[in-house]
């Protein structure tokens, strides 16, 4: 079964209105499905170029402007849901800083024809979420997405630098993890890339990397971007040599798309050269049994 997956290097964009935003947004859409897209994937707080729709004072409010995007989140929603009907298509959203009681939590909402279908919430917070914007990390539930070609799971950002999470939906059956970023620096964004790598290496899956890209002066929570969206797998069998599908261009405004084999990932890991799945699933059951013991030494 062939998917196709369209990944955004996405620009924080200054709107003068809330029709302004859906224009923009629906010109991105339109965009990708003219070129055959089926999965649409926004970056990580694509969602806070809203925050140019607020007062100068609450731009340079940085706690203040994501509790204020609360009023927005059902225009966002609808926009996002509308979209997903009209084009036929799976959208996964810019993450949005979602209010939750009195806690803040960056969620990644996901619409398919049939309306909004569910979400992800990051796991793991960097410190500017965390002592900046005051983003909590958000309970430990994992979102499985499935669908007629097979099924994804979403790692939001610095959750992919971590392989617990993208190992446990690989074992409810996912072959695609998502992973939508912004980072600011080549460092950060490098992280990122090198973590969704070793996610292909362990799970024998797909990753898909969609980042923020571009400069936003006026926006004093995401000003600078640096990014660039890619396609990796495992380096195995029926896989590129170097388990790097594709890549474009840093900092271009474009998307980049894809056509998945979702076959070849049950091939590799029931056939592959090495049976990195497989072992690295049972190298975490045998530490969430305690039967992994541990020796020390000193030198």
């Amino acid at each position: 079964m062939n998917v196709t997956i369209a990944a955004a290097q996405y620009p924080i964009t200054e709107h003068k209105s809330l029709s302004d935003w859906r224009v923009h947004t629906e010109g991105w859409v339109s965009r990708a499905v003219q070129q055959q897209a089926e999965i649409l994937v926004f970056p990580e707080y694509g969602s806070m170029e809203l925050v140019s729709l607020f007062s100068e004072e609450i731009r340079q409010d940085i706690r203040r402007q994501v509790r204020e995007m609360d009023a927005l989140k059902v225009d966002f929603c609808q926009t996002f849901a509308d979209l997903a009907r009209q084009y036929k298509v799976v959208i996964v959203a810019p993450s949005f800083p979602e209010l939750v009681g009195q806690e803040l939590y960056n969620r990644a909402y996901v619409f398919s024809p049939k309306g909004l279908i569910g979400y992800q919430d990051k796991f793991f917070m960097t410190r500017f979420e965390n002592e900046e914007w005051g983003i909590a990390s958000a309970p430990k539930y994992l979102s499985l997405f499935e669908a007629d070609w097979g099924s994804f799971g979403i790692q939001i950002c610095y959750d992919s630098e971590f392989s617990i999470s993208s190992q446990l939906l690989c074992s409810l059956g996912a072959s695609v993890i998502i992973a939508p970023s912004c980072t600011e620096t080549i460092r950060g964004a490098t992280r990122v890339h090198v973590g969704c790598r070793a996610r292909a290496l362990e799970n024998q899956c797909y990753t898909v990397v969609s980042q923020t890209v571009g400069n936003a002066l006026w926006s004093p929570a995401v000003d600078i971007n640096y990014g660039f969206a890619a396609f990796y797998t495992t380096p195995d069998k029926g896989m590129p040599e170097e388990g790097i599908i594709a890549t474009h261009t840093p900092q271009a405004e474009e998307w980049l798309i894809q056509t998945l084999d979702v076959s070849k990932i049950q091939e590799v890991r029931t056939d592959g050269h090495v049976f990195n799945f497989k072992d690295h699933k049972q190298l975490h059951m045998g530490f969430m049994e305690d039967q992994v013991k541990i020796r020390r030494y000193t030198l």
